[in-house]
């Protein structure tokens, strides 16, 4: 490996050797990294931040300089950038291959205190607002530096940088566009981890992210000794495939720490000992530092990202809210995780999207993107670009929420009726007993994970449980759409001093369905048919737990009364969804959702230490009456 001083000499002469291989194309069947040799050079440096802490960066060089001056493009990780050294490249540079072919100076770097970057490693690292020396460092002077240095240092650049990432990736996008440098114009965060505890990968509702946690944190994400090399990564033993057992044999939280990582990682002890939104939560969230952005931002998110789904929207929104000149757009798709970057996206599990919406992202809209701001060709996106699920066409708007889509609520009636009719009787109730001891599952089948198509599973196998309450509209008898958060409102009442509330949007697949409405409302198709199991199917569409000693703050839970009518209103992020005409809408309300999420003892008490006798029996009340209506407000769309 060249040290830095050496490296500041290569790139003088650069200019001169860019087009020694650019006649040479690799074969058709040569390995993907045979291509990225063949069109760039690749470079390591140890860039100095202000603190003189130095940062590993690899970087990559179109040798074809005649059509340069190229723009950077960068991704910054906790996640390596290997393969290390000179002479070793990735199989593919860039979010995707149209970049590989246009041109550009593809930069990756490991962030401060991972694999081969110096200084210290802090989880989602708080953002300084007021900097007061070069000690102050985060990841927005992190870039700004980075960004000063390979402007000097790396030649035929065109003084343009563009960077993005997914998931935590994602998060160091976002951090990088505070204050940002002149020279950053355009930004893609894309999944980016916002805040962890109010509805990313920690906490959703209050209700800690149980299996997601504890399988990301034990057998992948460890704190290091830097610097360090890459190491194998050491699979966790569950002993068991079925993750319900697992967890449900385990206890409580703590248990998992002292049984099996024995205080190794303080990063999943940080995870499940912060239970409230205290000073270590909030100063960690992103969105209300998103200020002096000055570049264009293209946020992308997931309909059914299991990780970060809230967090795009957290961003998208105070992007606006702090910068309303910055040029900003919002695209949603029918992806998991950073599934838009690496899958056709033409369907999940056993729902069908019948159109490659990975392919179309890739290519008509982010690749334009960075090169409308980076290069110059083009037009801008508009304010949000997202995919209608259920009619599954792209559509564009000029604000997001749509400003036509109008709030409703769908009320919960006696027989399980659902409507957006309130309701008119004096009383009304209903109930089931609650037991964590016998909690809820999260999916009709057996996992050691959590799947990622769970969040449009069949919910047949929860409709049936005593313990779940289900509420169905009539088959509708034209197409309902709804566009933006759900937002759902319970009168509740529980004998426990504390419960979760657990509630589902659910689209009812007639039962004999057995092909898509064509999206012109015209002949249904025949090609893509799904298969005829789907008639009946309860497909998952927005599910969220909210835990109710949170109703009145997340810093300061407060018990419920046993048998005291209490509100529980709460947000679920954004969707864009059509009910079609003979389909239902159902809404599922439970207590327990495991092991997605850990189990609410049913008293009050600190959960990730509460003792096996504290995990209690509760009788759960819904309300569903003219003074006590329960029900989930969505915001509708006008049918054409």
């Amino acid at each position: 490996m060249l040290n830095l001083r050496l490296h500041l000499a290569i790139p003088a002469v650069l200019a001169l050797a860019f087009t020694a291989l650019q006649a040479q194309q690799p074969a058709s069947d040569a390995p993907k990294e045979d291509y990225v040799r063949a069109h760039y050079t690749k470079y390591e440096f140890r860039i100095p931040m202000r603190d003189g802490k130095r940062l590993f960066t690899a970087v990559y060089v179109p040798k074809d300089a005649a059509h340069g001056p190229y723009p950077f493009l960068m991704d910054r990780t906790p996640y390596s950038v290997a393969p290390y050294g000179e002479d070793e490249y990735p199989k593919q540079l860039g979010p995707s291959d149209e970049f590989e072919k246009s041109g550009y100076i593809f930069v990756y770097q490991d962030v401060r205190g991972r694999w081969m970057s110096e200084g210290d490693f802090v989880e989602m690292r708080p953002h300084i607002d007021d900097k007061k020396s070069p000690q102050d460092v985060d990841d927005a002077s992190d870039t700004y530096d980075t960004i000063e240095f390979l402007l000097k240092n790396v030649p035929n650049n065109n003084g343009k940088v563009g960077i993005w990432g997914i998931s935590y990736p994602g998060f160091y996008t976002s951090a990088s566009i505070i204050d940002s440098h002149p020279a950053l114009v355009a930004a893609s965060p894309q999944a980016p981890m916002t805040d962890l505890f109010l509805g990313d990968d920690g906490y959703h509702g209050g209700a800690f992210m149980l299996s997601a946690n504890f399988g990301f944190y034990a057998p992948f994400f460890h704190p290091q000794k830097n610097p360090v090399g890459p190491k194998p990564r050491v699979p966790f033993e569950f002993g068991t495939p079925d993750s319900y057992k697992f967890y449900l044999s385990a206890g409580n939280i703590a248990n998992l720490d002292s049984l099996y990582l024995k205080g190794s990682n303080w990063l999943f002890d940080d995870q499940f000992k912060h239970d409230t939104y205290d000073a270590y939560w909030q100063p960690r969230d992103l969105s209300r530092h998103m200020k002096n952005v000055r570049c264009a931002v293209l946020v992308v998110g997931g309909w059914y990202d299991a990780e970060d789904l809230m967090g795009p929207y957290r961003t998208f929104y105070a992007i606006n809210k702090f910068n309303p000149t910055t040029t900003t757009t919002l695209v949603e798709g029918p992806w998991v995780h950073g599934g838009w970057a690496r899958s056709d996206g033409n369907h999940l599990g056993d729902v069908q999207f019948n159109s490659k919406t990975g392919e179309y992202f890739r290519a008509n809209i982010q690749f334009p993107f960075f090169e409308h701001y980076l290069k110059g060709k083009g037009a801008a996106q508009p304010k949000a670009v997202v995919f209608e699920t259920g009619t599954n066409v792209w559509r564009s708007f000029d604000t997001w929420p749509p400003k036509a889509a109008k709030a409703k609520t769908l009320y919960f009636h006696a027989d399980g009726k659902l409507s957006f009719d309130p309701p008119a009787e004096t009383t009304g109730m209903d109930q089931y007993v609650s037991d964590p001891n016998h909690p809820v599952p999260f999916v009709g089948y057996t996992t050691d994970t959590v799947p990622q198509r769970y969040m449009v599973d069949d919910q047949r196998f929860a409709s049936y449980r005593p313990d779940v309450l289900v509420y169905e509209t009539d088959p509708l008898q034209e197409d309902v759409t709804i566009a933006g958060p759900i937002s759902p409102k319970l009168k509740v009442a529980s004998s426990g001093t504390d419960s979760d509330f657990d509630v589902k949007l659910i689209d009812v697949y007639p039962d004999n369905y057995s092909a898509p409405e064509d999206t012109t409302h015209g002949n249904k198709r025949i090609l893509d048919a799904p298969p005829l199991h789907m008639g009946g199917y309860q497909q998952l569409l927005r599910g969220e737990p909210f835990r109710a000693k949170f109703r009145n703050s997340w810093e300061r839970p407060e018990p419920l009364v046993p048998g005291k009518e209490t509100e529980i209103d709460f947000q679920m992020p954004d969707l864009f969804h059509t009910f079609r005409r003979g389909h239902r809408i159902m809404v599922q309300v439970q207590s327990s959702w495991f092991p997605l999420t850990d189990r609410n003892p049913q008293t009050f008490t600190d959960i990730p230490y509460a003792k096996p006798d504290q995990f209690q029996k509760a009788t759960e009340q819904v309300f569903r009456q003219k003074n006590a209506a329960s029900g989930v407000e969505v915001l509708v769309m006008p049918q054409p």
